[in-house]
């Protein structure tokens, strides 16, 4: 189990004050593949946010991917 450091708001709130800029984000899709990609968070919701990657994909992610660890976001571009 993770520790979990930040509530579902503070994420809520970090993801909103990232949008539209570029981020990048480390995805961990399952069974040992972990995917990282340069992206824009452009829309949030209540529930999810979506991201457009550099190649113009859509994907969209809840809160809880990040809040549990299996997506991380680095702003440090």
């Amino acid at each position: 189990m993770r520790k979990i450091i930040y509530g579902l708001n503070e994420v809520k709130e970090k993801i909103k004050n990232l949008k539209g800029q570029n981020v990048e984000m480390k995805i961990n899709r399952g069974r040992k593949k972990i995917d990282t990609v340069t992206a824009t968070i452009t829309d949030v919701y209540p529930s999810v946010f979506t991201i457009k990657t550099l190649d113009e994909k859509l994907q969209t992610f809840s809160y809880f991917d990040v809040l549990c660890g299996d997506v991380c976001i680095s702003d440090n571009l």
